[in-house]
């Protein structure tokens, strides 16, 4: 059934494309903005955290991560906000040249073992841009697909995308096994992620002007920036408060992005120093990481298909109810083993979860918020979660031991989504 499903999405996502006009081109400026995305992201953490020229303590974990998710955060809200102002086929073209000569930049600095505030803050402008790229396509698709299938084809979009941003992590690993793990070699790792921006940049070109908006309207270019951002968050926190099918699966997604956070530090650390064996599963290195990510990625992929079928049978709220419930399971029993088949077992499965969730949050959104709302929910989303799933990591890395093995930290993640399951059952039930 799993790859019946799977091949209905792929045609379908191939229809709307023969139907749209347009919508062809954006997909590949998304696949190939992800692509170099995944790319990026994988060879800067195999640099700082990976790299046996370098030595990666938690501290230097928790920069790395701050640096990669936290632009999203910060700049996104902002984004949202210009992208309303600004030619978007523009934004589209200049954001992926710039993030390409950015990465350029950082490329040049991981070659020459430069580390410290250098480093990060280059990171830090390439993914801040990356922020623009992927905002401005979420904001330009209802210009390329009809109303009626946004839902759809957004839902295709986001599932695809994050599989090829997974295939762009796992060329970075064949890269780097290519041209060796030092300084040099994550280097040349760290530029080929430019291809994927430059790529999709010129794709974009392609575009007329104005085709991808923004439309007119009496807000467009007046007012501040920064009042806008501020009053937009605003709205869209009373707009998911007003919605408790919304407001509860935010804090069920919340949850999970918490404990996720403490498993990426345990899985990173136990990698990095403890599993030091001739073991298949989960090999010391990077190697071991990436199959930490691969079987994420699986979970996404059975989470897609499973998603649509537990949301008809059951309704979202109890969708989400059993995944948290799984999850709650398989951290308290899982994750504190600390040994590589389980926790290869736990990152499956709290990778399906968590996008059960993920999917689920998503389509509360869609349904539940009204269209003039709709876009500053997904920004205070943006916002809050990355935030949160950065401090946990900071918070975790204060206690955890240096080789990753703590069952306490192991143990406090399922506390943290037993939380969230008790939040989601108390906030869901609520009356608007």
């Amino acid at each position: 059934m799993g790859r019946v499903a799977r091949v209905g999405r792929v045609a379908a996502l191939r229809a709307a494309v023969a139907d749209h006009p347009g919508l062809g081109r954006l997909v590949a400026v998304r696949f190939g903005a992800q692509w170099g995305d995944g790319l990026f992201q994988a060879a800067l953490g195999g640099a700082v955290l990976f790299n046996p020229e370098r030595q990666a303590d938690p501290a230097a974990i928790v920069a790395g991560l701050a640096v990669l998710l936290l632009p999203y955060s910060v700049v996104g809200p902002f984004a949202g906000a210009l992208l309303d102002r600004w030619d978007r086929r523009r934004v589209l073209l200049w954001a992926n040249l710039v993030r390409a000569a950015g990465i350029g930049a950082v490329a040049v600095v991981v070659a020459l073992g430069v580390s410290g505030p250098g480093l990060f803050v280059g990171a830090l402008a390439v993914t801040g841009v990356s922020r623009f790229v992927l905002a401005g396509l979420s904001a330009a698709l209802p210009h390329v697909v009809r109303t009626q299938a946004i839902v759809g084809v957004n839902a295709a979009l986001a599932t695809s995308g994050a599989v090829v941003a997974v295939l762009g992590a796992a060329t970075a690993l064949g890269v780097r096994a290519a041209v060796g793990a030092g300084d040099l070699g994550s280097g040349v790792t760290v530029a080929v992620a430019a291809v994927g921006s430059v790529g999709a940049g010129l794709v974009a070109a392609g575009y007329a002007r104005q085709a991808l908006g923004p439309g007119v309207g009496p807000a467009d270019g007046t007012g501040s920036t920064v009042g806008a951002v501020a009053a937009g968050l605003g709205r869209g926190a009373r707009a998911a408060w007003r919605a408790p099918g919304v407001a509860a699966a935010l804090l069920a997604l919340g949850a999970h992005r918490v404990a996720f956070g403490i498993n990426t530090l345990l899985a990173l650390l136990l990698v990095r120093y403890a599993f030091t064996g001739s073991s298949p599963l989960l090999p010391s290195g990077i190697a071991g990481f990436g199959q930490v990510v691969a079987a994420g990625a699986v979970g996404l992929l059975l989470a897609a298909v499973l998603t649509p079928l537990l949301v008809r049978r059951w309704g979202q709220r109890r969708a989400v109810t059993g995944a948290l419930a799984v999850a709650v399971v398989a951290q308290l029993v899982l994750v504190p083993t600390l040994a590589q088949g389980p926790v290869l077992l736990a990152a499956l499965v709290l990778g399906t979860a968590g996008q059960v969730v993920k999917l689920s949050a998503d389509a509360a959104m869609q349904t539940q918020v009204d269209d003039a709302h709709r876009g500053q929910v997904f920004a205070l989303q943006d916002a809050l979660f990355n935030v949160a799933y950065v401090a946990a990591v900071a918070g975790a890395a204060t206690v955890v031991p240096a080789d990753g093995r703590s069952v306490g930290l192991a143990v406090a993640g399922g506390g943290v989504y037993a939380l969230g399951l008790l939040g989601h059952l108390v906030v869901s039930h609520r009356r608007p």
